[in-house]
């Protein structure tokens, strides 16, 4: 196992390092896959707590359970409003809110 010795570390410096300042297409696109990712894992939880399997899921929300796996694992990312089917079919509910004009 790896550690970082106990030292501060800078993640905006690596993450600059890794996948380029932001704005350019490089980190763009790798904040969008993050995304996809963290989607597919809220997803994939909820799925585990309301104890379904993912063909159940599928079924609920009128697709098929490969859609699903390719949800969860980030490879897929679902429309808006596929994602609000698919947490009502999982008895989540949903709270959200704005901020304008920062």
């Amino acid at each position: 196992m790896q550690t970082n010795n106990h030292q501060i570390v800078d993640y905006d410096a690596v993450l600059n390092a890794k996948f380029g300042e932001p704005g350019t297409p490089e980190r763009i696109e790798a904040e969008e896959k993050a995304y996809a990712f963290y989607t597919g894992q809220i997803i994939e939880d909820a799925r585990k707590k309301a104890k379904i399997t993912q063909a159940e899921l599928a079924r609920r929300i009128g697709s098929n359970r490969s859609y699903i796996s390719h949800v969860e694992k980030g490879i897929t990312e679902p429309r808006i409003s596929t994602f609000y089917r698919i947490m009502n079919a999982l008895g989540v509910r949903i709270e959200y809110s704005m901020v304008l004009g920062q």
